[in-house]
């Protein structure tokens, strides 16, 4: 679903909010009384959001956010009672297929975590590029507690902090605060303002050209998974690549011409 580029919202969803401010595109998962907790329809929708905004050429940085008391209580426990096999091998495959849209989009997409990110919200959190908290947030994968271990939930966890963390999050199930989760590396950066923190996180990666952005988001994620002999052989593919870009001659006269450059994202 598209919007416009001067702060309107858009209607079209049940579950989520789109703004945007020039090239800042916001997500609001918008169900408060839910605690944000991620329904199949929800995921559904973020996934229309997330697909309609990584299509968008001037979109450059992508913002998620939680409305009201939480960022996201994780799945809507109450839709999965009494179900069949079929609905959870959708349901947690809907849910997977959220989480690698967000790393697979060419925009950053930055967390802004105000309160309780807990199981899949958790999750989504540190599924996303960048994480923006206040120090009231508090994170968790409390799933063992209620005899359904956060096992999806644990693979973007384990790729942002270190095991014995992610091991005694998943295994006890108690929280960390937004300052350990700093620490640990689940967390950017902890700010009493987060609006002011997240505007300026944005504007400083939306000053750089969005093709190479993406060109580098995307090799991050994939080199991630090799060796350190096959990442150099595939980055140095992708470098070389990226020379070639007009934006890339352009940044490099513009450094040596000590000017500003202006992007073309070709």
């Amino acid at each position: 679903m598209a919007i416009d580029s001067d702060d309107t919202t858009s209607t079209g969803y049940a579950h989520v909010l789109l703004t945007r401010q020039g090239p800042v595109a916001t997500v609001t998962m918008n169900r408060p009384d839910k605690r944000n907790a991620l329904s199949r329809d929800h995921m559904l929708e973020l996934i229309d959001a997330f697909t309609s905004l990584g299509a968008d050429r001037e979109c450059r940085v992508i913002v998620l956010r939680g409305a009201g008391a939480a960022f996201c209580a994780g799945h809507d426990l109450g839709e999965m009672i009494d179900r069949d096999r079929a609905f959870y091998d959708d349901l947690f495959d809907v849910c997977s297929r959220l989480m690698l849209l967000i790393q697979s989009i060419p925009q950053p997409v930055i967390a802004a975590v105000h309160a309780l990110a807990t199981a899949a919200g958790c999750q989504l959190a540190a599924t996303c590029d960048l994480v923006v908290a206040t120090p009231r947030a508090r994170f968790a994968t409390p799933g063992v507690k209620i005899g359904l271990f956060c096992s999806t939930p644990m693979v973007a966890l384990t790729r942002a902090v270190g095991q014995k963390v992610a091991l005694r999050m998943l295994l006890t199930g108690d929280p960390i605060d937004a300052e350990q989760a700093h620490a640990a590396g689940l967390v950017t950066e902890v700010a009493d303002d987060l609006d002011a923190a997240v505007a300026a996180l944005a504007d400083r990666i939306a000053q750089a050209s969005p093709l190479v952005v993406g060109i580098g988001k995307e090799a991050f994620y994939h080199q991630a998974a090799m060796s350190t002999r096959d990442a150099y052989a595939y980055t140095r593919e992708v470098m070389a690549d990226n020379a070639t870009r007009v934006d890339a001659q352009e940044g490099m006269d513009a450094f040596v011409g000590k000017r500003t450059p202006t992007w073309t994202g070709r």
